[in-house]
């Protein structure tokens, strides 16, 4: 179940998401490979390089809710609890500084 939701949201992804994929896919950003809406246990990344076990995870404006708050505040204690870093960006910080998102995700990648 969680594959086929994975690849539904591989086919309907946000823009935010489509704009960071060009940056990220197919080796392009230090050679790291990352996968798009990749399942990890019973969650879905958003963004996830298995070899560097870091998981990237763009919010839109709905992350800043409660219960929202909360859901990814377990989501990453789940992730890291098995040996992922989690980055966490906000769509709009693709729109003000995409250069400074792929940047701090290369430099964690790098470690």
């Amino acid at each position: 179940m969680t594959h086929d939701l994975a690849r539904k949201l591989r086919r309907n992804n946000t823009n935010a998401e489509r704009r960071l994929w060009i940056a990220l896919r197919n080796r392009r950003l230090g050679r790291y490979k990352f996968r798009r809406q990749q399942p990890i246990g019973f969650y879905i990344a958003d963004f996830v390089c298995f070899e560097q076990k870091l998981v990237v995870e763009l919010d839109g404006e709905h992350h800043d809710q409660p219960e929202t708050i909360a859901t990814d505040s377990a989501r990453t204690s789940w992730l890291e609890s098995r040996g992922y870093r989690v980055l966490r960006f906000w769509n709009r910080d693709l729109d003000v500084s995409a250069e400074s998102v792929i940047e701090a995700i290369f430099r964690v990648a790098r470690g």
